[in-house]
């Protein structure tokens, strides 16, 4: 496997070849630093721990602070670990686009927009119950009975019902990388990808 950390710019359209129009989302990547390398002998397993985007030092725990320093870089916002790495990486050694080449399918991971407390419509696609008319309360948007009667005389657990939606993690596959831009550190990727503007997102392939 190989993978970078990048931020979520926004979606555009591109002309492919044959002149159709492709949506796309643009995602501006840095350099990520291999903070550490874990292997078989030492941790059990092989991995590779990459960390991207700066952070201030004094928002930074003492403990992060040196590990950083073990890799000779700056305090990073975001760390991730990645198993079966398919390059051979040091300490301190960076990560660029050049992992990737345009046509090639990756998979993108990230968390989706918070839609906050939202009722049954929108959270389960419930279509609605009630009369609207006839003398009856508008129970357009309620959800109807949650229980039963009898047997077992309660709440079932796992009842669809009104609660938080959003801010889940996403991975979307089969994504193809429709342009690169090394030198801007641009990468374009067909179709959309989660998160807001600005959010982290995983591209792994």
């Amino acid at each position: 496997m190989k993978a970078i950390l990048g931020t979520k710019k926004g979606m555009t359209n591109i002309f492919d070849a044959n002149g159709k129009r492709v949506p796309c989302t643009v995602i501006k990547t840095e350099p990520c630093v291999v903070t550490q390398v874990k292997t078989v002998e030492t941790d059990g397993y092989n991995a590779v721990q990459i960390a991207y985007g700066e952070k201030k030092e004094k928002n930074t725990p003492n403990a992060m602070v040196g590990h950083f320093k073990k890799a000779n870089t700056t305090p990073k916002r975001e760390v991730i670990e990645i198993r079966d790495f398919d390059f051979a990486k040091q300490l301190g050694d960076e990560i660029n686009l050049d992992i990737f080449q345009e046509g090639d399918k990756v998979t993108v991971v990230g968390t989706s927009k918070g839609k906050g407390f939202q009722g049954v419509v929108k959270r389960h696609n419930f279509s609605g119950v009630g009369m609207q008319t006839h003398g009856q309360h508008n129970r357009g948007r309620a959800p109807g009975s949650i229980g039963m009667c009898s047997t077992p005389s309660k709440v079932l657990k796992g009842q669809r019902m009104a609660g938080r939606v959003g801010t889940d993690r996403v991975k979307v596959k089969n994504l193809k990388i429709l342009k690169l831009m090394p030198e801007e550190g641009i990468i374009v990727i067909s179709g959309c990808v989660p998160g807001h503007i600005n959010s982290t997102v995983i591209i792994e392939a």
